[in-house]
């Protein structure tokens, strides 16, 4: 801001010390208001969101974990909030979309299947997932995982040799669940 208020006076107050030193006060008065409503603005939105994370987890009944990490934390909010209504194949997809971070299909068999075709592997906060999910289906329905692997026909598409596949330096589960373009 400067002396963006200053401006607003008659020339011959600009130079005024005394005028000059309210000003000042003032903007840095209004730039630290403006610094709040920023950061107030941010909390209204689940993906920017940090310390109001507990106020939505308190108004959708959910308990705070300060141990899990901002994003696990803001997918079980979304969860919640999507988990609202009738507990069909399309909520339950979306309800595990938002803890996935990846594509789901949903599948009725006499239980319901959870496919995992947009990301390999478990994904990291399952058991809010499995929790969630718990809490929208019909009581009386068992449900289960699937989860997507790298297979062999993908693996002998990458071209690699054994060798470079070793210097990756990847443990089982990290190479089940290899996401690298073939």
């Amino acid at each position: 801001m400067g002396n963006k208020l200053v401006s607003y006076l008659p020339a011959f107050m600009r130079k005024s010390k005394i005028f000059n030193e309210i000003f000042r006060g003032e903007e840095k008065a209004l730039k630290a208001v403006e610094a709040s409503i920023e950061e107030v603005q941010q909390q209204l939105n689940i993906d920017t969101a940090t310390w109001g994370l507990e106020l939505y987890e308190a108004e959708l009944g959910i308990k705070t974990d300060l141990s899990k990490d901002l994003e696990e934390r803001r997918s079980v909010i979304k969860s919640k909030w999507r988990g609202t209504g009738k507990a069909d194949a399309r909520l339950i997809q979306l309800v595990a979309e938002a803890y996935s971070n990846g594509q789901v299909q949903v599948s009725f068999d006499g239980a319901i299947v959870i496919s995992f075709v947009g990301t390999r592997g478990v994904p990291p906060n399952i058991g809010d997932l499995e929790a969630a999910i718990n809490e929208i289906k019909p009581a009386h329905l068992p449900f289960s995982f699937r989860f997507n692997y790298l297979t062999w026909s993908e693996f002998d598409g990458f071209n690699r040799s054994w060798q470079a596949w070793d210097d990756l330096n990847l443990t089982w589960e990290q190479l089940e669940a290899y996401k690298e373009a073939i």
